[in-house]
C-alpha cells in the first residue's frame, strides 16, 4: 500500500526554545492536512544548531519524556487508521545530564525510539556527547523505518545495517551547511543520498534546514529518494510530499542474476569494521591508507555545521 511522506523544511532559532516548539508543531499539522502519514523534521528542530557554548546548548535540551512530544503525538493522531509518525532531531537532556543530537520517533501512542547521534559533526563534539547505540528499524502501520541524522548518512556501514536489518525507509534529519558544489549538479549531501537509496534499494528522506543562522547559510536540500536512487520530491512552499509503496524496497534484485545483499562478499569486508583501519601500517609496496585524506578531512571551512 502506498504512503504519503511528507520532510518539512523549516528554519529553526538557535535558543528559541518556545519559538521552535510552536513551529514544529505547526509543521507537523500542515502536513497532516496534506494527507502525510510520515512526516520528517530537520536535524535539532527544537533548539537550533549554531550554538555559542555548551551553556547554550544545555539551556535548551530537553529530556525525551518532554511535553512537546505529546504535542508532536497529538497532531500525528489525526491521521487515518493510526499510521501517523513524526521523526525529529532534538537537543536531548540525557538520563545521565548529558547532551546528545538525537531524534525521536513519535507516533500516537508517544515517542516510539529515540537515536541519539552516533557520527558527531566538527564543532557538535564541543556540545554533544556521540551515541552509543546503533539507530533504531521500527516496524509501524506505514513500514519498516529506520533512522540517522545528517553527517551519519556519510559512513556507508550505516544506512548498510539498517537495511540489512529491513528497513524500507530511512528517515534522517539533518542541517546541510550550504557549500560550493557546479552548476546544474545536485548538493554533495544529496548525491550521497541518492548513491545509498540506490546501493541498498532503501527509500531515503532527508529533511534539511534553511534559512541562516548566525552567519551559517543552509543548503536547503530536503530529498525524498525512491529505492532506485532517484528524487521524488522536493520542497514546494517548504514542503516535500511522495506517495511511495515502501514494499517496494523488501526486493533487492537488480536482475535475474543481480542482488545487492545476496551477492555481497562479508567474510572480505573485515577491514571495514577495524577501528582505526587507516592509521594501520600498510603492506610492503602498497601505498599507506593513511596517505590520503579522509572526505570529512578535506571539507572546507565554510562547511562546518553538518
Amino acid at each position: 500500500m502506498p504512503v504519503r511522506i511528507a520532510c518539512r523544511q523549516l528554519a529553526p532559532r538557535v535558543g528559541d526554545l518556545e519559538g521552535n516548539r510552536a513551529v514544529s508543531v505547526s509543521a507537523i499539522g500542515e502536513a497532516v492536512t496534506h494527507g502525510a502519514e510520515i512526516i520528517v523534521l530537520p536535524e535539532l528542530v527544537t533548539s537550533g544548531y549554531v550554538f555559542a557554548s555548551h551553556e547554550e546548548a544545555a539551556s535548551v535540551a530537553i529530556a525525551a519524556d518532554d511535553e512537546l512530544f505529546s504535542e508532536w503525538a497529538a497532531e500525528v493522531a489525526l491521521v487515518p487508521a493510526g499510521r501517523g509518525v513524526v521523526i525529529g532531531g532534538f537537543c536531548e537532556r540525557g538520563e545521565d545530564g548529558r547532551l546528545y543530537n538525537s531524534a525521536a520517533v513519535v507516533d500516537p501512542s508517544g515517542v516510539r525510539a529515540v537515536y541519539r547521534k552516533v557520527h558527531l559533526w566538527d564543532r557538535e563534539k564541543l556540545f554533544f556527547e556521540p551515541g552509543g547505540q546503533p539507530p533504531p528499524v521500527l516496524d509501524l502501520p506505514v513500514g519498516r523505518i529506520g533512522v540517522m541524522i545528517c553527517y551519519d548518512l556519510e559512513f556507508p556501514e550505516m544506512p548498510r545495517m539498517l537495511a540489512l536489518r529491513g528497513a524500507e525507509l530511512i528517515a534522517v534529519p539533518t542541517n546541510w551547511p550550504r557549500a560550493q558544489w557546479p552548476a546544474h549538479e545536485h548538493p554533495p549531501e544529496v548525491v550521497i543520498a541518492m548513491a545509498t537509496a540506490r546501493t541498498n534499494r532503501v527509500f531515503i528522506a532527508c529533511c534539511d534546514r534553511t534559512g541562516t543562522e548566525r552567519g551559517q547559510r543552509w543548503t536547503a536540500g530536503t530529498s525524498i529518494i525512491d529505492h532506485g536512487g532517484w528524487i521524488r520530491a522536493t520542497p514546494d512552499g517548504g514542503l516535500a510530499l511522495a506517495e511511495l509503496d515502501l514494499a517496494a524496497a523488501r526486493t533487492k534484485s537488480l536482475t535475474e542474476l543481480a542482488d545487492v545483499m545476496a551477492d555481497r562478499r562479508p567474510e572480505l569486508y573485515a577491514a571495514v569494521a577495524e577501528p582505526s583501519a587507516a592509521a594501520a601500517p600498510s603492506e610492503a609496496g602498497a601505498p599507506s591508507a593513511a596517505a590520503a585524506p579522509s572526505a570529512a578531512a578535506t571539507r572546507s571551512a565554510a562547511s562546518a555545521p553538518h
